[in-house]
């Protein structure tokens, strides 16, 4: 049995199976645009925590600066809503992800935080497949701030989240939104 550490809460965790799939990716990877697609076409979906939570921020006239200065506040608040989000959702439901509890693994290491937190966390879920986008040529803009390298690594630690904790991540290459949808919902039995 797993026991929470979110707050330090003891309370025993079962392990719960779902229908729910997860499209991750470093950033610039065209998650978003494919999500975006999907729930478009009436598929549910959930967007990216940790973007909508940067995107409000900012319009309230936060900055990026100001919004990340602490590391492990920043990381532990888009684990918390991302837990909060799926304690919400039926588990038989077939939802796509922007991203999902492990995700958080990945972005803790790259803070250079202890990832025990979200790894804990990520044991209570069992997601019914995980795809992780190859990148694309990289952008930046007002939220996303990181480099080719730096996007390298985060797709390299995203994937070994997954696979240390046991996932077959289906890699998607890159393709066009809608050619990508149509990978997704291929293997997710909605064609």
């Amino acid at each position: 049995m797993i026991r929470s550490m979110i707050d330090g809460d003891t309370t025993p965790l079962r392990r719960i199976e779902t229908n729910w799939h997860v499209i991750t990716g470093a950033p610039c990877s065209g998650k978003t645009a494919v999500i975006d697609l999907l729930g478009a076409s009436g598929h549910w979906v959930v967007p990216e925590a940790a973007r909508a939570y940067i995107d409000r921020q900012l319009s309230r006239g936060a900055t990026l600066t100001s919004i990340k200065t602490d590391p492990l506040a920043f990381e532990r608040h888009i684990l918390r809503h991302k837990l909060a989000v799926e304690k919400a959702l039926p588990p038989h439901r077939i939802i796509y992800f922007d991203r999902a509890v492990p995700d958080s693994i990945a972005y803790y290491r790259v803070e250079g935080l202890n990832p025990e937190e979200p790894l804990q966390a990520s044991r209570t879920v069992c997601y019914r497949r995980v795809f992780l986008f190859e990148r694309l040529p990289f952008e930046k803009d007002a939220v996303r701030v990181e480099d080719q390298q730096l996007a390298a690594r985060i797709e390299w630690l995203l994937e070994e989240s997954y696979t240390g904790l046991g996932y077959g991540v289906v890699r998607v290459p890159v393709m066009s939104i809608e050619q990508r949808a149509a990978f997704i919902l291929q293997f997710s039995g909605r064609t």
